[in-house]
């Protein structure tokens, strides 16, 4: 029987190439020790399961940061390896194991795709067939509006994690009474590694999970939020109704533990 609505899965900050990036097995190595090494199983096997129990999958859009870069900031210290072809390669293999009919990808941080202009994303898109790959996308999907991104701003404050992308729907419906925008109701921005919803009744704004566990040296020295590893898919059917879910895994091998003295 015919299903009655499209699935939209996304995903983002897969950061193929990092030792905690999501990491195909032929790529997957214990060079930068043993518990970098269990933490790209853990979360390779579970993307491939939660894959399998999506499937099939209408629209997969992976919003940015698709591969790690050079890793400057740390003199490629954290990296498997430091050759963004490959990287590129590894991202364009996750992409195509979720066998979906739609491709869509938008553009990440300069600092890890974009170095020296060169756009990864662009590469990435045509090697999976993408339908569009973009900085910033409207997709309309039985008749809701998705406006998705990237980029949005982050906080410490665990209270106010809603006010960024709050912000962003304000200015949408700026934009919108100028007709330079569509009016969206559903905002997904990435970029922040933690899951997070708000809204109301007429809009719903969600940050997504990464797909990078923990494990970068910037994260552990500078960073105090709790990180999510997972997927968020939606399911929007012909009336315009749609229900949504996140899918996040607490990843065990990556758990801090307390040193006995």
């Amino acid at each position: 029987m015919k299903r009655q609505f499209k699935r939209f899965l996304i995903g983002a900050d897969l950061h193929c190439g990092h030792r905690v990036g999501l990491t195909p097995p032929k790529y997957q190595s214990q060079i930068k020790g043993k518990k970098y090494h269990k933490i790209q199983v853990e979360c390779w096997e579970w993307y491939c399961k939660k894959l399998d129990e999506l499937k099939p999958i209408d629209i997969f859009c992976v919003n940015g940061d698709l591969i790690d870069g050079t890793g400057d900031r740390s003199g490629g210290t954290e990296l498997i390896t430091t050759d963004m072809r490959e990287q590129r390669e590894m991202s364009v293999e996750c992409i195509k194991k979720a066998h979906a009919e739609t491709v869509l990808i938008t553009r990440g941080t300069p600092f890890h795709v974009s170095p020296a202009g060169q756009d990864a994303e662009d590469d990435i898109g045509k090697e999976v067939k993408a339908k569009k790959v973009e900085d910033h996308g409207w997709y309309n999907i039985n008749g809701v509006v998705f406006d998705v991104k990237h980029n949005v701003g982050s906080t410490s404050v665990p209270y106010s994690k809603g006010t960024q992308i709050s912000k962003d729907q304000i200015w949408n419906l700026i934009w919108a009474d100028y007709n330079d925008q569509p009016r969206a109701r559903i905002f997904i921005r990435s970029h922040v590694h933690y899951f997070f919803h708000c809204g109301d009744t007429q809009w719903l704004g969600v940050t997504t999970p990464a797909l990078m566990a923990m494990g970068s040296k910037y994260g552990a020295r500078r960073c105090v939020q709790h990180i999510d590893f997972g997927l968020v898919h939606f399911d929007v059917y012909k009336d315009g109704s749609y229900t949504w879910m996140p899918h996040i895994i607490p990843v065990q091998a990556q758990k801090a533990l307390a040193v006995k003295l």
